[in-house]
């Protein structure tokens, strides 16, 4: 599919290309595949490797410093700082973080949407539900007074590593500090968003609106947005990118994703015919901008798929535009025949099982699955019929279907939640379409 690039984009595609492999010692290896400047720039993307966690912790983070710059100058006089992350499909790595970088990639990116664009000026007032080994302040012990929470125009309404730790008093000690603050934004883990919300509708508590809620660090379920729009009317928007990238995607008021194109370049790998493709596959992000740091072909980790057409009815046709981030390739799971099921499309078909708080899929082998449920719904036994015949409709009538309630559900280690589990380690690029 042919996007709308402006003349800058290719020139940015091409100056960070030439400097990453002229300049920074980590893709010295990638110089040989080259196929040169007589070569169009997306073809010389296109020969390159695919970087990935692996690749950064080898090279961390020197590696990625073009020649010529000093880190060690970097990191004392506070231009730069080394952050560690472990996302959610790898182990620790460290990163160079540039907060100037990071804040115009972000201001950047409030222009795809209408309502960001209005109310996000940098100064804004901004609450944020996040899970606290996010961002934050952590502290599983006690609960923090508000001064311990506040931070410049930010305010962290929660401190606790795991939302089973939250208690009836701290949800209503949230919902009055939402309405004490009035935040222009809530920024928002769509699993804790939903989670008070649950607490808010069930006992009828009021909750302030704000101008607009932007879901970040996780895949935002079907189940997420009915569960807060019970309570919540404001505009709702998901914003996409990692620590690696930056903002790499903004959600429209109309829902579709915008390419933040000024900060990024994204590649597209569709997956095979049988697993999804064309329109469905996997990105690969470089970054602009960033003198720092080089990411050159980065695999976020995630699956997208492609808006038919590539036009948007909000009217904005810069760059890649998504209908939808389908959730993370270590999550996939897969049907008894071996098709893969993205997490959007089980997303899509559990959300026709009525009565369930929160969910998580474990696929144990080809043809074993269990269904791990939260629901206050009284006939269990009934529950597991309508989960049973919901599931071997989409995984294969010969499935076996598992369904265990729990009491609630925990998120993963890095302190996400997760709604589906394969088997195995996934690797992707057995169902990409090489052709």
């Amino acid at each position: 599919m042919k996007w709308n690039y402006s003349p800058a984009y290719y020139e940015r595609s091409l100056t960070t290309l030439e400097t990453a492999l002229d300049k920074v010692s980590a893709y010295r290896s990638w110089r040989a595949l080259d196929p040169g400047k007589g070569a169009g720039i997306d073809a010389r993307y296109a020969a390159m490797p695919v970087l990935t966690k692996k690749e950064i912790r080898e090279h961390q983070p020197q590696g990625f410093v073009p020649a010529g710059l000093d880190m060690k100058a970097g990191l004392k006089s506070g231009e730069i700082s080394l952050v560690n992350t472990s996302g959610s499909i790898d182990v620790s790595v460290t990163n160079l973080w540039n907060q100037q970088w990071w804040d115009a990639s972000e201001r950047a990116s409030w222009q795809f949407n209408s309502h960001a664009a209005r109310l996000m000026t940098g100064n804004h007032r901004e609450a944020i539900l996040a899970n606290a080994l996010n961002v934050g302040f952590i502290s599983d012990e006690i609960d923090l007074p508000v001064e311990r929470r506040h931070l410049a125009r930010f305010l962290y309404l929660n401190e606790k590593s795991n939302p089973a730790m939250w208690s009836a008093v701290l949800m209503d000690r949230m919902i009055s500090e939402l309405a004490d603050y009035q935040p222009v934004v809530l920024e928002a883990n769509p699993s804790l968003l939903s989670r008070l919300c649950r607490y808010a509708y069930t006992n009828k508590r009021k909750v302030f609106q704000p101008g607009l809620i932007v879901f970040t660090y996780e895949y935002p379920t079907n189940l997420h947005y009915r569960q807060i729009r019970r309570v919540f009317t404001s505009p709702l928007a998901s914003s996409y990118g990692t620590t690696e990238t930056g903002y790499v995607f903004m959600q429209c008021e109309a829902g579709k994703f915008h390419q933040n194109s000024d900060f990024c370049r994204v590649d597209f790998q569709p997956l095979k015919q049988e697993h999804g493709g064309p329109d469905l596959g996997r990105i690969l992000v470089t970054t602009y901008n960033n003198p720092w740091y080089y990411m050159l072909r980065f695999d976020v980790g995630d699956l997208a798929r492609l808006e038919p057409g590539g036009k948007c009815s909000c009217g904005r046709d810069s760059g890649m535009i998504l209908s939808a981030v389908e959730g993370r390739t270590a999550n996939v799971t897969f049907t008894i025949t071996g098709r893969l099921v993205s997490p959007h499309e089980l997303d899509n078909a559990i959300i026709n099982l009525n009565g369930i708080d929160e969910f998580r899929l474990d696929q144990v082998s080809n043809c074993d699955y269990e269904l791990h449920v939260a629901s206050q719904r009284p006939d269990k036994r009934q529950m597991d019929v309508e989960a049973t015949d919901l599931l071997r409709e989409l995984y294969g009538a010969s499935a076996n279907i598992m369904v265990v309630f729990e009491d609630t559900l925990s998120p993963e280690p890095s302190g996400k939640c997760c709604i589906s589990k394969p088997p195995f380690t996934v690797a992707i690029e057995k169902y990409l379409d090489k052709q």
